[in-house]
């Protein structure tokens, strides 16, 4: 089997047969893509070790980050362990190669104030009654209030929704089902978002759809709007030039854990399936201790 054709039938697997999230397909199908580039149309069993090494290399010489380079080796061994399985190869070339090691860094966090001071002017701007501005407020809310994923947010359907109890229910990572908490702030937001700002965004629609939030040609709202919003009104906070999409996640698991929350009950609410990934936030929070002990403590 040639290469594309190969790419091709490991994301369909992906998608129909270990259901997992459009997002993660495409970034195999990009990962895949760039392999592409330097194995183009060879026959499975003409790739060798290294060609992939090969792939890495050039990938390290246009400056890609080391966490990028980590998951294109651990695409190459989902995709060739596949193929080995497959019976498409008889030999997995992917066996022997080195993962780069991650670099170890912490989340970009913003502070509590700033949160609220962001979350305040974004509550002043909803009150004029724009939709997009109502929107905007309602989805910062509920990003920060909940912890969720981006992904998670654009999936939210209505009917998800429970104001009364504030809670939502989401399709994490892996097709797994959760249902986390919101506060009131998000709730009110929301709600202003339902009554005057999704009733006009849905005029603009070529279909009805049952989204909760919803773009500005009323379909369900995209990834990428969601992290230009993110990215807009956090970088000044943090004093970041670059804001990951996540950093309204990272922020809220940091400041759940800095009010006492229990370290296994912010893992629940954020979806993790380790309790490792969720100990980073611990770091962070106790760097956040450390740097005021130190600059306030007489004797630091």
């Amino acid at each position: 089997m040639r290469y594309p054709e190969a790419v091709t039938s490991f994301t369909s697997y992906l998608d129909r047969v270990r259901r997992l999230s459009p997002a993660t397909v495409r970034a195999y199908r990009s990962d895949l893509a760039d392999l592409g580039a330097v194995v183009e149309d060879a026959d499975l069993r003409e790739i060798d070790l290294e060609m992939l090494r090969e792939w890495l290399w050039r990938a390290t010489q246009r400056g890609d980050a080391r966490s990028t380079l980590a998951r294109r080796a651990a695409t190459a061994r989902s995709f060739f362990g596949w193929a080995h399985e497959s019976d498409l190869i008889a030999v997995d070339p992917s066996l022997r190669l080195v993962t780069p090691k991650r670099a170890k860094t912490l989340p970009v966090v913003a502070s509590k104030e700033g949160m609220r001071d962001l979350l305040d002017q974004h509550r002043a701007a909803a009150a004029e009654g724009d939709p997009i501005t109502l929107r905007d407020h309602a989805m910062l809310e509920a990003l920060y209030g909940s912890g969720m994923r981006v992904s998670e947010l654009c999936g939210i359907d209505i009917d998800d929704v429970d104001m009364h109890r504030r809670t939502v229910r989401v399709l994490g990572k892996g097709a797994k089902e959760r249902v986390v908490p919101f506060g009131a702030p998000a709730a009110e937001a929301i709600g202003a978002y339902l009554s005057r700002g999704r009733p006009a965004l849905i005029t603009r629609a070529e279909k009805t759809t049952p989204a909760l939030f919803l773009g500005a040609r009323g379909s369900r709202i995209g990834s990428r709007t969601v992290y230009a919003l993110v990215a807009r009104v956090l970088g000044p906070i943090v004093g970041a030039d670059h804001v990951g999409p996540h950093a309204l996640r990272h922020s809220a698991a940091t400041h759940l854990l800095d009010g006492g929350a229990d370290l296994r009950a912010v893992q629940e609410i954020l979806g993790h399936a380790s309790l490792g990934t969720t100990q980073i936030y611990t770091h962070v929070s106790a760097e956040r201790l450390l740097a005021g002990y130190r600059l306030a403590h007489p004797r630091a």
